[in-house]
């Protein structure tokens, strides 16, 4: 064979053989962190992490492929939930998602960088989260649940319901602003409406059934119960109580009235959680946390479980039935 023909047929023979296959580079895995002031059992919080999740996939997030997540339920537990904040904090996730001001509260107190975003907040620039709710400045920022002047709404609601009462006890976290600022705010409408108001401080379980019990011992009272990982924690213990003293109640969150209680008032945490997936998202894209305006409720849910009215003796107004947007029959 001439030399020319063997190098033709030797070119033909290597361009036949099978390249190597570059090898598919892998999609970086970005970890999104989740602090919970409840435990994994709990009757709504579980629904609000899926409507996070299923936000997060709409935006192409997937756990297994670009995504991790790590999730920690404290179950309400004040000395939990610092601890699993300064966990989470050493895991350096590219953001982490608060519930609440509780959880909030600590996981900016262990990390001035790393990015996060809260929900159900009250107040966020008062307890001191935010610069603003314009331009937050920080590594914070989120959805606010309601101001405190919502307080007044929650008494008035209650007088409209049984207009005999003429005391009413508030159970709040004394320990987190948002506890202090909402009792303050519901002071503040007492003496129009004509009630003398005075805290229940909720630290634990006994001591919320011990207070309530004295309470409800002189007649003519009704409970406002206000935001806070306190009250999520003690929501089933709350609710016995409300019926065992028949005692007219009204909560913040619909997850309360849905189980046993009165009324509640307040915003649409499924919307709250939806929207926390998009901030999020757009900071694992590269957005700065100081640079997204927190966001107040686009719509608030009156709630009314008529099954407890009946058994409490209370005959609900029509015009407050015509504005409820849920009627628990």
């Amino acid at each position: 064979m001439k030399r020319r023909d063997f190098i033709i047929l030797l070119g033909w023979t290597v361009a036949a053989l099978p390249r190597p296959v570059p090898a598919q580079q892998a999609e970086r895995i970005r970890r999104v962190g989740l602090l919970l002031p409840a435990s994994a059992d709990d009757p709504e919080y579980p629904t609000l992490v899926d409507t996070f999740v299923a936000g997060l996939q709409q935006s192409g997030w997937k756990e297994g492929r670009n995504l991790h997540l790590d999730i920690r339920w404290s179950g309400g537990n004040v000395d939990v939930i610092s601890k699993d904040a300064v966990e989470l904090v050493a895991l350096a996730p590219d953001v982490v998602l608060a519930a609440g001001s509780a959880t909030a509260g600590p996981l900016i107190r262990a990390t001035r960088t790393i990015p996060i975003v809260f929900t159900i907040v009250p107040d966020p620039v008062g307890a001191g989260f935010v610069e603003s709710l314009a331009r937050p400045g920080g590594n914070a920022t989120g959805f606010a649940s309601f101001e405190y002047e919502i307080g007044g709404k929650w008494l008035g609601l209650l007088k409209e319901l049984a207009p005999n009462v003429t005391r009413v006890a508030v159970l709040r976290d004394p320990l987190i602003t948002a506890g202090i600022g909402q009792f303050g705010a519901i002071q503040s409408a007492a003496p129009s409406a004509r009630v003398e108001v005075s805290p229940i401080n909720m630290r634990d379980g006994s001591g919320i059934e011990r207070d309530i019990t004295a309470f409800a011992n002189s007649g003519n009272g009704g409970l406002i119960v206000t935001s806070s990982g306190m009250s999520v924690r003690h929501r089933n213990l709350i609710t016995m109580l409300a019926a065992r003293y028949k005692l007219p109640a009204v909560y913040y969150a619909r997850s309360f009235a849905t189980g046993g209680g009165l009324i509640s008032y307040g915003s649409n945490r499924i919307d709250e959680f939806r929207r926390a997936a998009i901030y999020v998202d757009r900071i694992l894209k590269g957005e700065k946390p100081g640079d997204l305006p927190v966001q107040t409720p686009t719509k608030y849910e009156l709630v009314i479980n008529l099954k407890t009215a009946k058994s409490l003796g209370l005959e609900i107004p029509p015009t407050l039935l015509a504005r409820a947007d849920e009627v628990i029959e």
